[in-house]
């Protein structure tokens, strides 16, 4: 049987003419375990809008929440969260809001970028970019980061509303599962 006939009949030809980032989002979990870290020295169960909206476009999109938390802008208990976090079994994917900014009080992206194993650069520069063209040069300010610990995909962004929904539907949901598949080969 010659080359061609073989990868017909084994169906790997039309995927090798398929693009590999095709393939990766075909290949991708559908539901993946999720923890919501909110942190903030002011919100509360009730003022935290961004957290909740991160939950609700989650579940949505038919993801699961393991834990949602609001946790002080404190590097220790961020690192400690995180440590915790890394011996649960099921869980994949943490994404942190608030805490991503220059105020002397903002202090999330030197805990997160202090335990993060394989930094996801790609994900802060879209993201500043992405927010560049909705709010202009203010958005040089976000420190938003993403990368691994671990088996998990961690995730960082402003507390805004606004910034939670773009990071949400633009970067985060279309690519988490990927991700997510990607550190279990």
């Amino acid at each position: 049987m010659d080359e061609h006939q073989d990868h017909k009949e084994h169906g790997s030809h039309t995927d090798h003419f398929q693009p590999s980032h095709l393939t990766h989002k075909v290949q991708r979990s559908s539901s993946l375990v999720c923890m919501v870290l909110t942190c903030s020295d002011t919100r509360t169960p009730d003022s935290d809008t961004s957290g909740k909206l991160i939950c609700h476009l989650l579940k949505e999109q038919g993801h699961s929440i393991s834990e949602y938390r609001i946790i002080k802008d404190e590097p220790a208990d961020i690192k400690a969260m995180l440590l915790k976090a890394s011996g649960q079994e099921a869980l994949q994917v943490i994404i942190i809001n608030g805490g991503t900014g220059i105020s002397r009080r903002d202090s999330t992206f030197e805990a997160v970028d202090d335990l993060l194993e394989k930094r996801l650069d790609g994900f802060g520069e879209l993201f500043r970019y992405l927010s560049y063209q909705d709010i202009g040069s203010s958005a040089m300010l976000s420190r938003a980061t993403a990368g691994t610990y671990g088996k998990l995909v961690v995730f960082s962004i402003p507390g805004s509303q606004g910034a939670v929904r773009l990071a949400m539907e633009k970067l985060i949901l279309p690519e988490m599962g990927h991700i997510a598949g990607e550190l279990t080969k």
